[in-house]
C-alpha cells in the first residue's frame, strides 16, 4: 500500500528537522521549557521555534503556520515513533548508519569539508555530529515504519471506490493534465558466450574472496559494482515482499537465501549479479549486490541497429502490426506481452501525465504524433546492456475532469488515500487516549487537530 500524500509530506517535514536540531543543539539556552512531552519523547519549546526558523532558511512561506500547528505535527511524529519501539518494529541500524554516511557527504560537499560542516553545526568532533544524525535519523525512520504499518492492511473495493466518486459534488471533481500511453520495442545487442562467461568468471572470483578470503561485500561492491544506484551504498537495497521492486529474478534470488548467505551468479536485464542478505526482519530483508554489465562488441551493436531498422520499415510498410512485433520480437519481457506498452512506475498504470513525466523519457516523444513511430534510439539510460528501441505514442488523454471509467485507476488512489487517512486520524485517537502525554499549560490553548489536551 501506499502512504498519502499528506501524510507521505508530513514525514519528509520532520527531517527538515534535521538541520535545525543539529545547528542548535550544542549551544542551547539554559533554560529550555518542555512543550509537551509524547511517551518516552520529550519536545522542547525550542524545538518548536527551530522548525519555524528551518522553514524560513529554506524559502517555505510560514505565512499562516502556527507554533500551535508544528507543536501538533512533532507531537504526532513522537507519538509514530514511540509506539514504534512499543511495538518492536525492526530497524536496521545499518540503514540509519548508511543514511548518516550520505547526509554528511552532502553537507561536506555544500560546505566544502568536514572541519567547516562542523564549524557551521557548532560542534565539537564528527563523532558526537554522527551520533546526533543518528539519532534523530532513527526517530524519522520509526515514524515512517508505523505509519506503514497502520495502512499496510487497508484495502479498497470496488463499490468503496464508486461510493467515494459519487460523493464528490460535480464542481469539485478533480482534473487530470494531458496524458500519454506510450509503447516500445527494445532490441537487445546479443552478448556473446565468451563475455557471458568472463562475467560469471569473475563474480563468481568476487564470492570466493568475500567466503573464503575475509573481504568484505560491501567493500567490493564499492570498488567494482556498476549499479549507481547502490554502489555508494556498498550494494545494499532493502526489500519488501509487500512491496515489489527490482527485476523479478532479483527478488526471487533475494528471498530465497537465508541470512549471510551469498547467491551463485545470475542474471537478469541490467546483467550479472552475486547477491548476499544482510538481514531479514519479517517483510523485509536487507541485501547486498554486485553488478557486472557484459560489454557489448561494436559488431553486436551493428546487428541490433540493423535488427530494429529493418523491423521498423515492417511496421511502417503495414506488414506487422507495432503490438504483434512487439510480442514477437522484443527483448523487454515487461512489455512485449503487452504489445510493448509501457507502465508508468510510479502510479502502475499504463498512463504518463505530461507535466509528471521522466524528463529523459519525454525529450524521446515530445515532438511525435498520435501513433506515429520514433525513429531507433540507442539507450543506456539505466546503466544496463545498450539496447536500441522504438517508441510510440499509443493512446492520448487530453485534459478532462475525472471520468469514472476512464479514470478508474487515479481514482481508486484517491479513495484508498482518504480510507488511509481515515485509518490513520482513527489510530491517533485511539494511542492518543492510551499514552501518556502532557502538553504544557502555555500550549494548552492551541486547537490541536487532535485531542492532545485530553479535555
Amino acid at each position: 500500500m501506499h502512504l498519502n500524500l499528506r501524510n507521505m509530506k508530513l514525514i519528509n517535514s520532520i527531517f527538515l528537522l534535521l538541520v535545525f536540531q543539529l545547528s542548535f543543539s550544542q549551544e542551547k539556552i539554559k533554560i529550555d521549557g518542555i512543550s509537551s512531552v509524547v511517551g518516552d519523547f520529550i519536545i522542547l519549546d525550542s524545538d518548536v521555534d527551530k522548525v519555524l526558523i528551518d522553514m524560513e532558511s529554506q524559502g517555505i512561506s510560514t505565512r499562516g503556520v502556527s507554533k500551535c500547528q508544528l507543536l501538533g505535527k512533532l507531537m504526532e511524529d513522537k507519538l509514530y515513533a514511540h509506539h514504534a519501539i512499543q511495538d518492536s518494529l525492526e530497524l536496521s541500524d545499518n540503514e540509519i548508519y548508511e543514511n548518516v554516511d550520505r547526509q554528511l557527504e552532502y553537507f561536506t560537499e555544500q560546505l566544502g569539508g568536514i572541519e567547516k560542516v562542523l564549524e557551521f553545526y557548532k560542534k565539537k568532533d564528527e563523532i558526537t555530529f554522527r551520533d546526533e544524525l543518528f539519532e534523530i535519523n532513527k526517530t524519522q525512520r520509526l515514524s515512517e515504519m508505523m505509519q506503514e504499518t497502520i495502512v499496510e492492511k487497508v484495502e479498497i473495493t470496488p463499490e468503496e471506490v464508486r461510493q467515494f466518486f459519487q460523493s464528490i459534488p460535480l464542481i469539485d471533481l478533480p482534473v487530470f493534465g494531458t496524458e500519454l500511453e506510450i509503447a516500445q520495442i527494445v532490441i537487445e545487442p546479443k552478448v556473446s558466450e565468451e563475455e557471458n562467461q568472463r562475467i560469471i568468471d569473475q563474480l563468481k572470483l568476487f564470492r570466493e574472496d568475500i567466503l573464503e578470503g575475509g573481504m568484505s561485500f560491501a567493500s567490493k561492491a564499492l570498488l567494482y559494482s556498476q549499479d549507481p544506484g547502490s554502489r555508494s551504498k556498498g550494494g545494499r537495497y532493502t526489500l519488501n515482499r509487500k512491496k515489489p521492486r527490482m527485476a523479478k529474478e532479483f527478488r526471487d534470488v533475494a528471498f530465497s537465501l537465508r541470512e549471510d548467505e551469498i547467491s551463485e551468479p545470475f542474471k537478469t536485464d541490467f546483467g550479472w549479479h552475486i547477491l548476499a542478505v544482510d538481514k531479514i526482519r519479517g517483510q523485509e530483508i536487507d541485501v547486498r549486490h554486485i553488478l557486472l554489465i557484459p560489454k557489448i562488441s561494436d559488431d553486436e551493436l551493428k546487428s541490433a541497429k540493423e535488427k530494429v531498422d529493418k523491423l521498423r520499415e515492417r511496421i511502417s510498410n503495414n506488414e506487422i502490426t507495432f503490438s504483434d512485433a512487439a510480442l514477437r520480437f522484443s527483448d523487454e519481457k515487461q512489455t512485449r506481452l503487452n504489445g510493448g506498452v509501457i507502465i508508468n512506475p510510479s502510479t502502475n498504470d499504463t498512463r504518463f501525465e505530461l507535466t509528471k513525466m521522466d524528463p529523459l523519457l519525454y525529450s524521446q516523444v515530445k515532438d511525435l504524433e498520435d501513433n506515429e513511430m520514433s525513429m531507433p534510439l540507442l539507450d543506456n539510460s539505466d546503466n544496463s546492456v545498450s539496447k536500441y528501441k522504438i517508441l510510440k505514442i499509443s493512446n492520448r488523454f487530453d485534459e478532462h475532469k475525472a471520468n469514472f471509467s476512464q479514470d478508474y485507476v487515479k481514482i481508486k488512489e484517491l479513495a484508498l488515500t482518504e480510507k488511509q487517512l481515515k485509518t490513520i486520524k482513527k489510530w491517533m485517537e485511539e494511542k492518543i487516549e492510551e499514552t501518556f502525554v502532557n502538553v504544557n499549560s502555555d500550549s494548552t490553548y492551541c486547537n490541536f487537530a487532535y485531542n492532545w489536551t485530553k479535555d
